[in-house]
């Protein structure tokens, strides 16, 4: 029986959440391909995750997930993908015959995002912060040939798991862990998953110019990096593209349909402009 038969039951789950745009994506999605499915934004707390996923019945098909949960949808899945242990983290639940299967979008949605944007060659990033994105999307450049990557974070102790991750990815990346004080870059990449009060005028001075800036957040928008990455010239990837992305592939593991990409990405667009 097709998913949507069952006028299936999806949801976006983390805390906080209430500012996901993922139901406007995914709600637009369903409406242009005529999907009976209803999509919602849930607060879960840490800690709470399986029990919440317990007591869902069988119309519940796929959950976004986001922080803090992404480790436990790991814990509590029957099955896993090798990329979601590889990212050590899934934002990703699809309910099968065998019990709910984890997977991470978030990787493939980076490197999809990046490509969208810049066709050149890609061989040396910078990223900011050291967290779960940080690890994805140095999954997602390894993926799409960097070589070289340092990653800057304000306690450079704490981004030991995003490193290990990256490092464990078959083409073992040349990684180098500093302080987000000490950082200094110059071209290739540069992203960000740092908050934009912490994009000070002295941290932008060492790492501008780049030739492609990836900022991981999209409200608010413009960010300080994004605003003196334009003036300089350089291609600017939005964590919108990412959100779009990453959304278009959960929505084809829910529906077993392409996600729309560009009405996706229009909903949220419009969503944005309207807050």
């Amino acid at each position: 029986m097709p998913a949507d038969a069952l006028s299936m039951r999806c949801a976006v789950l983390g805390d906080p959440v209430a500012h996901s745009l993922s139901p406007t994506l995914h709600r637009a999605g369903y409406a242009a391909l005529g999907i009976d499915a209803t999509y919602d934004a849930v607060r879960v707390p840490a800690g709470e995750l399986a029990g919440f996923v317990a007591g869902l019945g069988p119309e519940w098909r796929g959950l976004s997930v986001t922080a803090p949960l992404k480790r436990e949808a790991l814990a509590l899945a029957d099955e896993v993908s090798d990329l979601a242990r590889l990212a050590g983290g899934a934002n990703t639940l699809v309910r099968t015959a065998a019990g709910w299967f984890a997977d991470n979008t978030d990787v493939p949605g980076a490197a999809a995002a990046i490509r969208e944007r810049f066709a050149g060659p890609l061989a040396s990033a910078t990223i900011l912060g050291g967290g779960a994105t940080a690890a994805s999307v140095g999954l997602a450049l390894a993926d799409l040939g960097v070589t070289t990557i340092t990653v800057a974070a304000r306690n450079p102790a704490n981004a030991a798991e995003a490193v290990a991750a990256v490092e464990a990815h078959p083409s073992a990346p040349t990684l180098a862990v500093v302080s987000l004080d000490e950082v200094r870059a110059s071209g290739g990449v540069l992203v960000s998953t740092v908050p934009a009060g912490a994009q000070t005028d002295t941290l932008l001075g060492r790492v501008l110019p780049a030739d492609v800036v990836f900022e991981v957040t999209y409200d608010p928008w413009p960010t300080p990096l994004v605003a003196a990455a334009l003036a300089t010239g350089a291609t600017v990837v939005s964590g919108l593209d990412l959100l779009v992305h990453q959304a278009v592939l959960q929505f084809g593991l829910f529906t077993g349909q392409d996600g729309p990409l560009d009405g996706m990405r229009s909903a949220g667009e419009a969503a944005l402009a309207a807050r």
